[in-house]
């Protein structure tokens, strides 16, 4: 008796792999770092600000929200989250630093500065300096300052203004942003120089932001290729292949090659009108951060016709600018970065939609990528990517009639996420998608 194999309910891009390969080459290269003796740093998502500096520095950096994802991701996310419980940090706080504090607890108490020895990836080795930020979370540079009185090493926090649309328009505000972005740049450039001893390569660091840009819009224009129906690409492809440009991980010249290729592969799908999953009955916008714990969630989905063709705002790339006047390379950075929050706010100006600024993209997303419905994860240990969410249902509903619908969990503690409960109220909500469809046609939309 022949026994046929079950195809996976979500055709996964085959340039996708070598892109998910970069987080590996990233924690791979720091251990390699410590050995050979450079210097090695951690650093929070930064919005790009840093990012090319230690690039243009040769500096091997991992990113403890990243690793977050890849503990929860392995099954070794309980311990982390139990030892931090244990050094007195509140269950509410962020799961990201929960196990951070809980790994470099381990690290430093039990095995004096050596790695854990059932990390993945080869683990995050004790860095020179922690590089912290004030973007989006509210544990941000706290967290940092705690990982620090941990390991006994320097902390540098770097600003990330994102002023709301209303302020963004007044005279002179974008000129003061930049102004701030560039002078902070030069001081923190300063810092690492003497930190590390070394000198910043001018020349590279020009270079390394340009490509920088060039990754991130091929990037962009790779997901402008999901609006087609069906959708080529589905959200798990895209979380998987987003570490090369989000945290620019592995190097930026054959990551510009692989998105490339991704775009390649994207648009043959699009050319031949093939389709993320078998049959697509209900497009959808994911928001905001993903159950890494319970990725397979999206398979059973899938399963049942759900395709996700757009999601997390933060994770996207910029829209892109024209930048190649900009001749100095921390303006050019500045820029660039600033772009990741203000993108929107001329659309979200004309639409007279002057809410959370992170709450106007899924409005665009749902409108441009067409979708049917939206699947909203609230969070319990991130407020930042969490408390707009009531407000995107809304939005959603009374300027598109698309509805969502809300699934409590978790990002890493796979104890708040329920996904037998959540897949339970999958049949309801499709009736509710159905009847929108209907509602959409008669009130004039076009999909």
């Amino acid at each position: 008796m022949v026994i046929e194999e079950k195809k996976n309910a979500i055709h996964r891009l085959s340039s996708m792999y070598p892109l998910r390969a970069k987080a590996n080459e990233t924690y791979r290269k720091s251990t390699e770092a410590i050995k050979a003796g450079k210097p090695t740093v951690w650093a929070m998502l930064n919005i790009y600000y840093a990012d090319p500096i230690f690039k243009a520095m040769d500096i091997e950096v991992v990113y403890p929200e990243n690793y977050g994802a890849v503990a929860a991701a392995a099954g070794l996310a309980p311990q982390y989250l139990d030892r931090a419980d244990a050094d007195g940090f509140p269950s509410h706080l962020c799961g990201y630093s929960r196990i951070t504090l809980g790994y470099t607890s381990r690290m430093m108490k039990e095995l004096k500065g050596q790695v854990p020895p059932e990390a993945p990836l080869g683990g995050m080795p004790k860095p020179v300096f922690l590089l912290a930020s004030a973007a989006i979370c509210d544990a941000r540079y706290k967290w940092f300052q705690a990982l620090g009185r941990y390991m006994n090493v320097p902390v540098w926090t770097l600003e990330a203004p994102a002023p709301g649309v209303r302020e963004f328009f007044i005279e002179g505000c974008y000129e003061q942003m930049v102004k701030l972005g560039v002078n902070q740049l030069r001081d923190f450039v300063a810092f690492v120089e003497n930190t590390v001893g070394r000198k910043m390569d001018w020349e590279k660091l020009d270079k390394t932001a340009k490509l920088m840009i060039e990754v991130n819009r091929v990037w962009h224009e790779v997901n402008e290729l999901r609006k087609a129906r069906p959708c080529p690409m589905h959200s798990r492809d895209f979380w998987s292949a987003m570490p090369a440009a989000l945290f620019l991980a592995g190097d930026l010249e054959d990551s510009l090659r692989l998105y490339q290729d991704m775009y390649k592969e994207v648009k043959d799908r699009v050319d031949k009108h093939t389709g993320a999953i078998p049959e697509e009955k209900y497009r959808l916008v994911f928001a905001e951060l993903p159950p890494w714990h319970s990725l397979g969630f999206f398979d059973k989905l899938a399963e049942r016709g759900w395709n996700f063709v757009v999601e997390s705002f933060a994770y996207h790339p910029p829209i892109p600018i024209d930048l190649s006047k900009v001749n100095d390379p921390l303006e050019r950075i500045t820029k660039f970065s600033f772009q990741v929050f203000v993108g929107y706010y001329k659309d979200a100006w004309q639409q007279n939609m002057f809410g959370s600024p992170f709450a106007y993209p899924y409005l665009k997303y749902a409108r441009e990528w067409k979708c049917d419905g939206a699947l909203l994860h609230p969070v319990i240990s991130c407020r930042s990517a969490s408390t707009h969410l009531p407000y995107v249902s809304n939005m959603l509903m009374d300027k598109l009639r698309v509805p969502s619908l809300s699934v409590e969990g978790d990002m890493v503690d796979l104890r708040l996420f329920n996904s037998e409960d959540a897949l339970a109220r999958a049949e309801p909500f499709e009736e509710t998608m159905e009847h929108y469809k209907r509602v959409r046609r008669q009130e004039g939309f076009d999909w």
